[in-house]
């Protein structure tokens, strides 16, 4: 099992900044290819972006792609976003996501942590 727990959620301007955190727990994320995902009131929830284990690699939506990037610190067994230009069509709920890179049916979510951007 591993547990995902999220932080550095909050209030922010329009065109402001903030990082999100998830440090993973039971499992080393070196094995996992670690996401963020968000949920808007009334929405699906929708992809953000994604780490690729091992080699780095990185995926990430057209609605933030320039804006947003994901980043791991393997030593800390932790996965970050930092979200720049911060919209208010960013608020959400965002998710912390982590699936085994040959497993795949071994995935796991976090609680979540609420961005809210006012106008």
């Amino acid at each position: 099992q591993m547990q995902l727990v999220e932080s550095g959620g909050g209030l922010v301007q329009t065109g402001g900044s903030l990082r999100l955190s998830c440090v993973a727990s039971g499992r080393t994320i070196t094995y996992y290819d670690m996401g963020w995902f968000r949920q808007a009131p009334g929405k699906e929830r929708e992809f953000v972006a994604r780490i690729h284990s091992g080699v780095g690699r990185t995926t990430y939506a057209d609605s933030i792609k320039g804006r947003f990037t994901i980043s791991t610190d393997n030593a800390k067994n932790t996965v970050y976003l930092q979200m720049n230009a911060l919209k208010p069509e960013d608020t959400a709920v965002y998710y912390c996501h982590a699936q085994h890179s040959t497993y795949t049916q071994y995935d796991y979510w976090g609680q979540g942590t609420q961005v809210t951007v006012s106008s």
